[in-house]
């Protein structure tokens, strides 16, 4: 299990140099409806431990700092891990979703923030279950991409994510996996008997952006492959396209980014 989630995390392109920067400066900041949606859920307006698993740079751990009164972030690969922020009562570990080290019963919530796809969904919510008391808050939350933006910026978006998924099939380290599968979460969690209750509730949020905005979202993307930089692979993907049609149709200007969410909940016994 960890020597196949080391191996994923070499093929996934989030150990190469500067990619943790441009992902913490361009992916979105989970929104504060997702958080207050979670703590009401959980049923406490201030969670004594917040524990995010998969955290990568901290976006979304860093959001819980001042309304939780302890968040740890949980994040296997140190690449990731330098380029997380300190923030009040924000503290970070190295390790891994299924085996976080922390005590029964410690957390109040346990999230995935676009992190749940990649981890083994059963000895994951095996371990947020463990850590979690109970009437806690599971939640595996995402993005939908590409975000809302213009007609043209969309259309072109979507495009290179539709070649994203071919070059994947291609290249994948495990065929047939469901492992990028975002839409099974909810059957995942209700599958496994852990959570009295389950459900998904879908909302939005809204940040500035820009034709770069488009270009480093596009660029903070991972994909299971031997050599991320890889000429062929490049080649393929022609992400140059999405980004002359950025600034052909943004230019210079900042325009609203609609992020779509998707939250998947589940309260322990």
């Amino acid at each position: 299990m960890t020597q196949f989630s080391e191996e994923l995390i070499a093929r996934s392109g989030y150990e190469r140099a500067g990619f943790a920067d441009r992902y913490d400066r361009h992916r979105p900041r989970p929104p504060t409806a997702v958080l207050e949606l979670l703590c009401r859920y959980a049923r406490e307006p201030k969670p004594r431990l917040v524990v995010d698993l998969g955290c990568g740079t901290g976006l979304s751990t860093r959001a819980w700092s001042g309304v939780a009164q302890e968040v740890i972030g949980i994040e296997p690969n140190p690449a990731m891990l330098v380029a997380a922020e300190d923030a009040p009562g924000v503290e970070y570990r190295t390790a891994y979703g299924q085996a976080t080290g922390l005590d029964d019963g410690v957390a109040d919530i346990v999230t995935c923030s676009q992190s749940f796809h990649w981890m083994e969904a059963e000895p994951t919510l095996a371990e947020a279950t463990r850590i979690l008391r109970p009437g806690g808050v599971f939640a595996a939350y995402d993005y939908d991409l590409p975000p809302a933006v213009d007609p043209g910026v969309d259309a072109a978006f979507s495009t290179y994510l539709a070649r994203r998924r071919e070059a994947r099939a291609k290249r994948s380290i495990r065929q047939g996996a469901d492992l990028w599968s975002k839409d099974k979460h909810l059957e995942r969690m209700q599958e496994s008997g852990l959570f009295r209750f389950c459900r998904e509730v879908v909302l939005h949020s809204v940040e500035d952006g820009n034709a770069e905005r488009v270009s480093g979202l596009a660029r903070s993307l991972g994909l299971p492959i031997a050599d991320p930089d890889d000429p062929e692979l490049q080649c393929e993907l022609r992400v140059d396209e999405l980004e002359d049609a950025a600034r052909r149709v943004l230019g210079s200007s900042i325009v609203p980014f609609v992020f779509g969410y998707r939250i998947r909940l589940g309260v322990t016994a």
